[in-house]
């Protein structure tokens, strides 16, 4: 195992993370004075397999990073395991169906008007929830459902609930 102290990834430790990535036994970890969403990107694609921030590389800390990545574990900490879990669910997500709904395909008055079918609210009773007239209720779920090609509000409705946009 390798364990590189830095300020910060810049380009000579890239490097030499590089070349320990090449040495195919060598796993590396990595303690940084700062490292925020971009060094992770680059520890990442050099293979590191822990990370500890400087400030927070006590004795025991690194301690459990070394004997974890010896396991053949990796150790990161939260705020940067999160992100890492999101941009790994956006490139699945892009690269297993790209043209897939997203968030942004449903405005929030879309998304809200769905979210009241799916709970069983009709037309009047999502106008004045909303404080729409009933044609403009009719108007924004005709939208969505035409532009999603959707067949009624009931294929709308499961539609938005199965790609997890309401």
């Amino acid at each position: 195992m390798a364990l590189l102290v830095v300020d910060e990834l810049d380009e000579s430790s890239v490097r030499l993370l590089r070349r320990l990535q090449r040495s195919s036994s060598t796993r590396t970890g990595v303690v940084a004075g700062r490292f925020d969403q971009d060094a992770l990107q680059v520890a990442v694609d050099c293979g590191v397999a822990a990370v500890v921030r400087r400030a927070e590389a006590d004795q025991d800390r690194l301690v459990n990073a070394v004997v974890a990545v010896a396991k053949g574990e990796a150790v990161l900490p939260g705020d940067l395991l999160g992100t890492l879990l999101d941009h790994v669910g956006r490139l699945q997500r892009s690269v297993l169906d790209p043209d897939a709904p997203t968030l942004s395909t449903l405005t929030a008055r879309e998304a809200d008007m769905l979210r009241l079918v799916s709970e069983g609210f009709d037309t009047s009773e999502i106008a004045v929830k909303m404080s729409f007239s009933e044609r403009t209720v009719k108007n924004v779920l005709h939208e969505v459902t035409t532009r999603l090609h959707l067949r009624n509000r009931a294929h709308a409705v499961g539609y938005v609930m199965r790609h997890g946009l309401i």
